[in-house]
């Protein structure tokens, strides 16, 4: 890489950290859940398949897990699990995707993102989840190509993104 791309890589990273500097003094780590909720990013770390699990705090207070998986065979195995099963009747209603889980998704052997969003503005009173919960999503993703990463990534490091620069941060900050 040649000066002038580090120089810029460089001044991007400045504007990323002065735009979300206020965001992070706010949320500077992600609070625990609320008593009762299950421990998900344990459960979710056993599963096989899955390479890594991350948790936050939005500033609109909603408890965010990142799941990232192998494939979508790892999706599945972590759907079929003991503890998924119980949520998904807990939250659930009983409703399933026509088709059958992940009927949408490829099965091509690339990572699949899980992002699972829950917002409970009160404390679960006896174990009862769902009348705490006024919000919960979970959505998922695939990486795209691109990219750029200084000093490290959100995702872990064996999720493959194509076309992702690395760069070490020592290296971009003294050019």
């Amino acid at each position: 890489m040649n000066r002038r791309t580090l120089r810029e890589i460089a001044a991007a990273l400045v504007v990323v950290a002065l735009v979300g500097s206020p965001i992070l003094l706010v949320n500077t780590r992600a609070q625990h859940a609320p008593a009762g909720l299950p421990d998900l990013p344990s459960m979710l770390s056993a599963t096989p398949g899955v390479l890594g699990v991350e948790t936050a705090r939005t500033s609109s207070g909603k408890m965010v897990i990142f799941a990232w998986f192998e494939n979508k065979q790892a999706v599945l195995k972590w759907y079929y699990s003991d503890a998924h099963v119980g949520l998904m009747q807990q939250f659930g209603g009983g409703q399933r995707r026509p088709g059958g889980p992940l009927a949408g998704v490829p099965d091509d052997g690339q990572p699949v993102l899980a992002i699972a969003s829950v917002t409970m503005p009160t404390v679960p009173q006896n174990g009862v989840l769902k009348a705490a919960t006024t919000q919960i999503a979970i959505e998922l993703y695939a990486p795209l190509p691109g990219g750029i990463a200084a000093g490290g990534r959100f995702a872990p490091s064996s999720v493959t993104v194509p076309g992702l620069i690395e760069v070490p941060v020592s290296r971009a900050a003294t050019q």
